[in-house]
């Protein structure tokens, strides 16, 4: 029988559609893996901001992926949002369970400016769940917290991929270069070299889930066996299409379009 490649997201929720375990499963969909998902919170959000959440116990967080690997394998998975420090103690003990690549998309912020993770979690996540991490995919702020340093060009990413792998423990880290000016470039560090992976800047506020949709496409590469350069080309690919065929809903920032790459998108 043919390998059916299955990805996982531990993640939170966004009832519109545009960010967390929606757009995890849309992409895992669209880049024909079988998506699986262990939810962490329940939000009350949209393109405007997060108006209100509910999270899950560690309890029945953990419940959610014994369910999940006691019966279907995981070639792949990442996380997005762990909100406070119970969840992520009880992910340190579970995650090195699961013998597959681990793509961390350190959620501290949403793209409205809202705070998605309590302070007192922020150390643990850095010290424990980091160095647990195949890749760690931060963009410039998320990189800046967890690094303590300020990054306002292409080299100040270079010195805060190498750190967040040399210093803290990563495998690799792809520093997302979003916040600055000029073409969009991202930064990988794979532990042995850097590559610049850049793109046009594509002009439009519809950025919603960006940062999900990312490390959800390099989980699903992950998961069909790609190589882990070739995993994060593609999803940068994948990405900018999906920027580039934003969709224009919501009062605030709309969200990208996760079947870009078949009305025309880059997919390659």
């Amino acid at each position: 029988m043919k390998r059916v490649p299955c990805a996982l997201t531990i993640a939170g929720t966004d009832p519109t559609g545009g960010a967390g375990i929606q757009a995890d499963l849309k992409t895992f969909q669209e880049l024909q893996v079988y998506g699986m998902s262990v939810i962490t919170s329940v939000l009350a959000q949209n393109t405007t901001g997060v108006q209100d959440v509910v999270h899950h116990s560690a309890a029945f967080i953990g419940r959610q992926l014994d369910s999940v690997t006691e019966d279907i394998p995981v070639h792949a998975f990442k996380t997005g949002m762990i909100a406070h420090l119970e969840m992520m103690e009880w992910l340190a003990r579970k995650i090195p369970e699961i013998k597959a690549p681990y793509v961390m998309d350190p959620v501290m912020i949403a793209t409205s400016g809202d705070a998605l993770i309590d302070p007192d979690a922020r150390a643990f996540l850095k010290d424990r769940l980091l160095p647990l991490a195949s890749i760690v995919t931060p963009n410039i702020p998320e990189a800046e917290s967890l690094t303590g340093g300020t990054i306002t060009t292409t080299a100040d990413m270079e010195e805060a991929a190498v750190a967040l792998v040399n210093l803290y423990g990563a495998g690799a880290a792809l520093v997302k270069g979003g916040h600055l000016r000029g073409e969009a470039v991202d930064i990988l560090y794979d532990g042995e070299k850097l590559y610049a992976l850049s793109a046009d800047r594509i002009e439009t506020t519809n950025t919603h889930g960006t940062g999900c949709t990312l490390s959800a496409a390099i989980t699903a590469y992950l998961a069909q066996g790609l190589p882990l350069y070739e995993a994060v080309r593609k999803a940068k690919d994948y990405i900018t299409a999906a920027i580039r065929h934003s969709l224009p809903l919501g009062k605030g920032s709309g969200p990208t379009n996760h079947w870009a790459p078949r009305i025309g998108g880059s997919q390659a």
